[in-house]
């Protein structure tokens, strides 16, 4: 089998090479395990850069009573109490020491004025929590982790896309890939896996994310045999940018409205006092992506169909000190000086709350040898995320699943021998769409999908909506699987998307039947024919697992959470804050 392939052994794989992959690569290696990261794109073109407004930790630099039971507490409200609570309460005890573990490799973090990291407002945080670089915190974290990693020999794959988990029995022994670039197949055994490929964004139209986001990692699992949980809970970020049409869903940063920035809509009405006069616009994301959406539709929209943001209210230097990225970003694209002019924004799909489930200490899956952190894994946000508490997951949980990964592969008893047929059944699926003489084109099918998405699987759902939604995406799925694809292998991205295209059709699935089976508003999911809690629906996950070629879904309790720290919410009732 080797003999025909280009094959490598390594005793980690870690897939994905953002901030959760590099952070898990780092700890795999400094527990003396050989690491190979395989990355789709190039190294550090990874998603974690777009988190520009912070990384959330208790540091209790700007507020001394900031603590990480209060973080552990925002978290879990935030998350609509439906979050792991064990990887809630490790996420918040641990991102302090993992923020100054960066530090001491370098990273460079703004200042307070006696010289310590300082800390800025964010939605649904209740004290300035986010350690931050202006507003390029991701790539500040990117850069670090990348020159680190560098340095401990870890051996980098890039451009190379991983298509099939390979099994021996129950346990994960391996992937197989190809080179981006030639199309030539490539082997790696592995005695454990990582999972950290990010999320789901280019099943929807208007997304913050760019092309790699196409549910691999979730799509792989599954197909491992490892469960999903909690996939319909997907984050729209209430402010991606609306125009000029080329740059529609670019992220526009929580730091914004963390450092002042007002919503506004063509009335000119601060409108957030109408969805949560409390927090205004440090509302969560869900509940401020839902109120642009609603004042769009009632007719109080801005000119291109958003709402206005506006922090020229703030001394010039100011905004170019605190949001450079922001301030270039809207110069270069949009034509608009965001010192003097309010900025158009609206909600783009930015983050999945769902992925593989994982045992919150070790990032272990429910397959053997498999391991997911990141956005690629659940649990750890409930139904809505907090701003900045995906930069401090992928540290703590990066690190957890490199630890948990590498001890496993210690103990294993070698690499697993690679079943040819597994291999031959892998290349056949990749190969089919050039041998076919006719068949639809996979950019049509993706736009089909990207459409259905986003009208029927989107910011508000009903049943009949999700209904419509399963049933054209199982047609996109026939259509899918008699794809054809012209010329060679090499530099060809119609055969990349027709691959892509049945991660992103897997995933989607799960998306609209965890949704459908959800009858209750809550975080990030909203029905609109459900429009309240359903206190018997909130400590239940929902669970996706692939049943042949179908995604069947069901439901599981959470976790009890320890009577010590349920104690923290007694003063409010589970689940009711927004």
């Amino acid at each position: 089998m080797s003999e025909r392939y280009e094959s490598h052994d390594v005793d980690v794989l870690v897939i994905g090479a953002g901030g959760a992959g590099l952070r898990a690569a780092i700890e795999a290696s400094a527990q003396g395990a050989r690491v190979g990261v395989v990355c789709k794109s190039l190294l550090g073109k990874a998603h974690t850069v777009m988190a520009e407004g912070g990384v959330a930790a208790a540091l209790a630099h700007v507020d001394p009573s900031d603590s990480w039971k209060v973080h552990f507490k925002d978290t879990m409200l935030g998350g609509k109490m439906l979050n792991n609570w064990r990887m809630a309460q490790l996420h918040a005890q641990e991102a302090p020491d993992r923020v100054r573990e960066l530090e001491r490799w370098g990273a460079v973090f703004d200042r307070t004025r006696d010289g310590r990291i300082l800390q800025r407002n964010f939605g649904g945080h209740s004290s300035p929590r986010l350690a931050h670089v202006g507003d390029r915190t991701g790539l500040e974290m990117i850069r670090t982790l990348q020159d680190f990693g560098v340095h401990q020999g870890l051996e980098v794959y890039m451009e190379c896309t991983v298509t099939k988990l390979l099994k021996q029995d129950s346990r994960v022994v391996g992937a197989f890939a190809y080179w981006r670039e030639t199309g030539r197949f490539v082997l790696f055994r592995a005695k454990s896996v990582v999972l950290a490929t990010g999320g789901i964004g280019k099943a929807y139209t208007i997304t913050s994310n760019s092309w790699e986001y196409t549910g691999d990692g979730h799509a792989l699992a599954l197909g491992a045999g490892a469960e999903l949980i909690d996939m319909e809970f997907v984050q729209f970020h209430p402010t991606g940018m609306v125009w000029p049409p080329g740059v529609q869903g670019l992220l526009v940063t929580e730091a914004v409205r963390g450092e002042g920035g007002l919503l506004r809509n063509a009335t000119g009405e601060r409108f957030m006092e109408r969805y949560d006069p409390k927090r205004m616009e440090l509302s969560t994301r869900d509940m401020v992506a839902r109120a642009i959406y609603t004042e769009v539709k009632e007719g109080r929209g801005s000119p291109h169909g958003g709402a206005f943001l506006d922090i020229s209210h703030k001394p010039p230097e100011m905004v170019k000190k605190k949001l450079p990225s922001m301030y270039h970003q809207f110069m270069e694209f949009a034509n608009i000086d965001i010192t003097k002019s309010p900025m158009e924004v609206g909600p783009t799909v930015h983050y999945i709350m769902g992925g593989v489930r994982v045992d919150a200490d070790t990032g272990a899956a429910t397959v053997p040898g498999l391991f997911a952190a990141g956005e690629a894994s659940g649990g750890m946000h409930g139904a809505n995320r907090l701003g900045g508490n995906s930069l401090s997951d992928l540290l703590v949980f990066g690190r957890r699943a490199g630890a948990g990964s590498a001890a496993y592969a210690a103990k294993a008893p070698g690499h697993g021998v690679v079943d040819p047929a597994q291999v031959a059944a892998a290349e056949r699926e990749l190969l089919e769409p050039f041998e076919r003489a006719s068949g639809p084109d996979p950019y049509s099918i993706h736009r089909r999908l990207q459409q259905s998405m986003h009208s029927l699987v989107g910011i508000f759902r009903t049943e009949q909506d999700l209904m419509k939604g399963i049933e054209e995406i199982v047609k996109l799925q026939a259509e899918a699987n008699a794809v054809r694809v012209e010329g060679s292998r090499a530099f060809n991205p119609g055969w990349h998307l027709a691959h892509d295209l049945r991660n992103m059709l897997t995933i989607s699935e799960a998306i609209a039947r965890c949704a459908l089976q959800r009858r209750e508003s809550r975080g990030a999911h909203a029905r609109l024919d459900y429009p309240n809690l359903n206190p018997e629906l909130g400590d239940v996950n929902s669970v996706a697992t692939l049943d042949g070629e179908a995604v069947r879904v069901s439901q599981s309790p959470l976790p009890r959470m320890p009577d010590e720290l349920r104690a923290l919410f007694a003063t409010e009732p589970a689940g009711v804050q927004s």
